[in-house]
């Protein structure tokens, strides 16, 4: 072993405290404190931060949609836009190529409009032989599909980012409602799902309404997450929660403890999940002035949680001679009077 080996160190693992984690440095024992010696700033390879994650409002996700291409289970149903090709064998004047209108139909020699939408290429030709039958004894329609899938060429169109980040994606941030807004299918709940859910959702909305296209939710940018701590600190404000942080780490980004906060009694505020309000006391006073390993006060926080780190009534009862005799009353009306302790009258 080389002098950059892990070695043991004596050290208190909190996980061996009881409930009430009153344990001292006594507990202290050899552990190995430096796994990876002079590697240890890179970081150890921690558990996952949370099991699962849900999307929670302003994340902002990328949406990649793919073609499957893939047989359908049932056939074709034409659709505005789609183009087809009417032949007859008997009258070449009733060729011609014919895109379906927006009203549904397409416009045919002699017969004039024809329903087409939601007909299969071989409904719509048997359609056509039964109406020229009228005017041919053996009118000979065959029907051939020319442009189909219109609707999801469409779609293709509208999420295509060829001229920008390239690809088939579309970015979408969740509203404050929880819903993100998609092309075709509209909203979609997305606040309180995983990916894989979100994913199961969008594709089940996109099959109502088009088939053959897959879509893949991308997490790009996590919801900005603040803790705002406040009180007996060096620099109040709010702060960006970057990773998992705890009580102690939340003072340190707020510039330290000032001289005469009150360490024993700091108040962590916290919104539940119907924003009812939620309150605990911390103490972190042993912990800060080195005389306890594992505080029950040094909490995980959450996002939004205001956490108050009061007056000490020492530095609470300096404020009140400040504001009453310094700043108050006596200082705006001084006492002129001496006392002349030889005659006990007051001059």
């Amino acid at each position: 072993m080389g002098p950059a080996a892990p070695c043991n160190i004596c050290a208190v693992d909190c996980s061996s405290c009881d409930g009430s984690c009153r344990g001292g440095w006594e507990r202290a024992r050899a552990i190995a404190w430096q796994a990876y010696a002079q590697g240890e700033y890179v970081g150890h390879d921690r558990t996952a931060h949370v099991p699962e994650y849900r999307l929670r409002v302003d994340d902002l996700l990328d949406l990649v949609y793919r073609v499957t291409r893939e047989e359908t289970s049932t056939p074709y149903l034409l659709n505005v836009g789609d183009e087809v090709r009417v032949e007859s064998f008997t009258d070449k004047e009733l060729d011609r190529d014919l895109i379906v209108q927006p009203d549904g139909t397409i416009t045919l020699r002699l017969l004039g409009q024809v329903p087409a939408t939601g007909r299969t290429v071989p409904q719509l030709c048997e359609d056509l032989e039964k109406l020229y039958k009228e005017y041919y004894p053996v009118p000979a329609i065959t029907v051939t599909p020319l442009k189909v899938n219109t609707r999801l060429e469409d779609l293709r169109q509208t999420v295509n980012s060829q001229y920008g980040p390239g690809g088939q994606s579309r970015p979408a941030t969740v509203t404050p409602e929880g819903t993100i807004a998609l092309p075709v299918i509209g909203s979609v709940q997305a606040q309180g799902l995983t990916l894989g859910e979100l994913q199961q959702e969008l594709n089940e909305c996109y099959r109502e309404e088009i088939e053959g296209i897959e879509v893949i939710p991308v997490l790009v940018q996590r919801a900005p997450r603040f803790v705002y701590v406040l009180g007996e600190v060096g620099t109040p404000g709010r702060f960006e929660l970057s990773g998992p942080t705890t009580a102690l780490q939340a003072l340190s980004m707020a510039g330290s403890w000032n001289v005469g906060a009150n360490l024993r009694q700091i108040v962590v505020f916290r919104r539940g999940d119907d924003w009812r309000l939620l309150a605990t006391m911390i103490d972190l006073a042993a912990a800060l002035h080195g005389k306890q390993p594992c505080p029950a006060g040094e909490i995980w926080l959450s996002d939004s949680d205001v956490v108050i780190v009061p007056k000490s009534p020492i530095l609470r009862a300096d404020d009140f001679i400040d504001l009453v005799f310094t700043r108050g009353i006596y200082g705006v009306f001084p006492m002129q009077a001496a006392i002349n302790f030889s005659k006990l009258s007051t001059l």
